[in-house]
């Protein structure tokens, strides 16, 4: 399988570290090989236009049609026409993010009763593959 996600302008792009880690951005410009000038759009995904180093930032697979240095007015429609929020959350990697946060905010209580029901699942499956097999 080829290589297929580039750093390029209107790549969309998850954030990773930092203060804003977990939101969506656009690359608006290719500043050096280490860093990119990204833009949210503020009004959809909360980050402002900043510089920011490729090591803080993951490519999706996601790219929208856009100039170099696009207005933020022409990027907040570039989205909207994209559908890009309803894409994002409809992939895998949103959800297993969506997942993952929703674990870590779990009680103890909460954790507890995941913990029965994974058992309780795990019975229900060994009991099916003992009939089966037997």
């Amino acid at each position: 399988m080829p290589f297929n996600r580039y750093v390029e302008v209107g790549r969309v792009v998850l954030i990773n570290f930092g203060p804003e880690t977990g939101k969506l951005a656009t690359i608006i410009d290719i500043v050096d090989q280490n860093k990119c000038l990204i833009d949210g759009p503020q009004e959809i995904t909360g980050v402002s236009r900043q510089v920011i180093s490729y090591t803080r930032i993951a490519l999706t697979d996601f790219t929208v049609k856009i100039q170099r240095n696009a207005r933020n007015k022409t990027l907040k429609k570039a989205w909207e026409e994209a559908d890009l929020m309803n894409k994002w959350e409809a992939s895998s990697w949103a959800k297993k993010l969506s997942a993952k946060k929703k674990r870590a905010n779990l009680s103890d209580f909460g954790r507890f009763k995941a913990m029965v029901a994974r058992k309780q699942k795990s019975e229900i499956i060994s009991k099916k593959m003992a009939e089966l097999g037997a």
